[in-house]
């Protein structure tokens, strides 16, 4: 387990099969060292979360205010509300909770016990 399979969103990448035959290397991945070119990159949140340096967007102090989260946050899809509940339950409990947690998933998101 490591915070680099967490997506910046909030997305749990450990638990998808594309991640896992590394045909996606999610959404950090690469631009540590350099492999991958953060200016190609078109998500927004992830351009902004990389270029801040941040684990996640769980690390910003703009969160309650950044318009780029509420955009994608509060589109249609029971997924993004799931990856919301995913940055705020890093926000209050860590990094650690919440990769005890979600490793028991099967799911980019999953429960809460």
């Amino acid at each position: 387990m490591s915070i680099s399979e967490i997506g910046c969103c909030g997305a749990y990448c450990r638990t998808c099969s594309a991640f896992i035959e590394q045909t996606c290397k999610g959404c950090k991945i690469g631009y540590e060292n350099g492999t991958r070119d953060i200016l190609k990159a078109k998500c927004k949140m992830k351009v902004c979360c990389i270029s801040k340096k941040l684990q996640s967007c769980a690390d910003c102090s703009e969160y309650s205010t950044c318009s780029v989260l509420n955009d994608f946050y509060n589109k249609n899809g029971y997924k993004y509300k799931k990856y919301k509940q995913a940055i705020d339950y890093i926000r209050t409990y860590g990094y650690d909770a919440f990769l005890e947690v979600a490793d028991k998933w099967k799911n980019a998101y999953g429960k809460y016990e």
